[in-house]
C-alpha cells in the first residue's frame, strides 16, 4: 500500500478537499471557504490527496477506439473477455492504465451475489490493481494465491499480492505457504503433497476467476530482478526458445511450457482450467510484446486486459 509520509489530521483535510473537487463538483474558492483556509491552501490540498491517492479515478466512458481493438482481439484469438485501455506514449510504466482496469474487473467479480473461488497469481501490475481496490465485504467468496509467498531468502515475497488484497477486501485468503521455485522436482512433490498445500492446490483449481500478470523473459525480466533464477540460467532458457512466464511457469513462442528442469522446479499452481474459467492476462508494453502474444495463442489466457499499443502489436502478427 502507498506509505503516507503527511500526518492524520493533514489528511483528513485533504481528503475532505479532495471529495469536495471531484465528487461535490465544488471550485477551489468554494472549497477554500467551506473550510476556512485559503485558496492556495485548498488548492495544495486537493493535489496533495491526488499525490497522497485518496484519489482514485476510474473513466466510465468507453473508448470507441479501444472497443473495436477489443473486438478484434476476441475474434482472432478467441478470447472470453478483453479490455483495452488508452496507451500513453510518454510513459515507461508497465502498469498505469491496466491496473485501474484490473481494479475494476476484480471489483465486478467480487461483487457478484453467488460464492466464487477467485484465483490470483503474482507480480508488479497486480500488486498495483489490488492497491487500487476500495473495502469490500464479501465473505463468501474465497480468494487463492496460485504462487508460492517466499522470496528466495526466506523473506515474504514482495509482489505476492494475497496479503495487500487482504487488507482491502473481507473474505476468505488462502496463500499458497511455498516458495515460487524450490531446489528440485522432488522437493517440490514432497511439498505439493502437504495437507495444508494439497487443500490449497486443488481449491486453486476449482476457481472460477483467475488473474494473473505476464512476465517477460531476459536479465532485467522480473524472475532475475527477483532473485528466483540467476542469469546464467535465464540465458539458458532464453536459448531453448523461452518467451515468457506467468506464476514462474515459462513458456515458448508458441505458448508451450518448455521442457526444462527450471519448469519442474516450479512450485506454482498449475493455471486453472481455461475451457472451464476465465483466465485474465494483465500485460502491456514493448518490454512484454512477445510474452502476451505468446500466451494469448498457446491459451496460457482466455481474457486479456491491455492497452492500445500492444493489441495493436497483437493484431499485426
Amino acid at each position: 500500500m502507498v506509505k503516507r509520509s503527511e500526518t492524520p489530521a493533514r489528511l483528513d483535510d485533504a481528503a475532505r478537499a479532495g471529495w469536495l473537487y471531484y465528487v461535490a463538483g465544488r471550485t477551489q474558492d468554494e472549497i477554500a471557504a467551506a473550510m476556512g483556509i485559503s485558496r492556495q491552501s485548498a488548492q495544495r490540498l486537493v493535489s496533495l490527496a491526488v499525490a497522497e491517492r485518496l484519489i482514485k479515478v476510474r473513466l466510465d466512458h468507453p473508448i470507441a477506439a479501444c472497443l473495436e481493438l477489443g473486438n478484434q482481439l476476441r475474434r482472432k484469438f478467441g478470447l472470453k473477455h478483453v479490455e483495452v485501455v488508452p496507451s500513453d506514449p510518454a510513459s515507461s510504466s508497465t502498469t498505469v492504465g491496466i491496473a485501474e482496469a484490473a481494479a475494476a474487473e476484480i471489483e465486478r467479480w467480487l461483487k457478484r451475489p453467488e460464492p466464487i473461488v477467485l484465483a490470483i497469481g503474482t507480480g508488479r501490475t497486480l500488486k498495483a490493481a489490488v492497491d487500487q481496490l476500495p473495502a469490500i465485504e464479501c465473505p463468501n467468496h474465497r480468494i487463492v494465491s496460485l504462487t508460492g509467498n517466499i522470496a528466495p531468502d526466506g523473506s515474504a515475497a514482495y509482489y505476492n499480492v494475497i496479503f495487500s488484497m487482504a487488507d482491502a477486501v473481507k473474505a476468505r485468503h488462502y496463500p499458497m505457504p511455498l516458495p515460487v521455485l524450490v531446489t528440485s522436482a522432488e522437493e517440490r512433490e514432497l511439498l505439493h503433497g502437504q495437507q495444508l498445500v494439497r487443500s490449497t492446490l486443488n481449491m486453486s483449481a476449482q476457481a472460477d476467476v483467475t488473474f494473473v500478470g505476464i512476465g517477460e523473459l531476459g536479465i532485467d525480466g522480473p524472475l532475475c530482478v527477483d532473485g528466483f533464477l540467476e542469469k546464467d540460467e535465464m540465458m539458458e532458457l532464453m536459448r531453448g526458445g523461452a518467451v515468457g512466464e506467468i506464476c514462474g511457469w515459462i513458456f515458448d513462442v508458441d505458448g508451450r511450457l518448455i521442457d526444462n528442469p527450471i519448469n519442474e522446479r516450479v512450485a506454482s499452481a498449475p493455471i486453472p482450467s481455461r475451457d472451464a474459467s476465465m483466465v485474465i492476462g494483465l500485460a502491456k508494453g514493448k518490454r512484454k510484446f512477445k510474452a502476451i502474444r505468446a500466451a494469448v495463442v498457446g491459451h496460457q489466457i482466455n481474457a486479456l486486459i491491455t492497452d492500445e499499443e500492444t493489441a495493436e502489436f497483437l493484431l499485426r502478427n
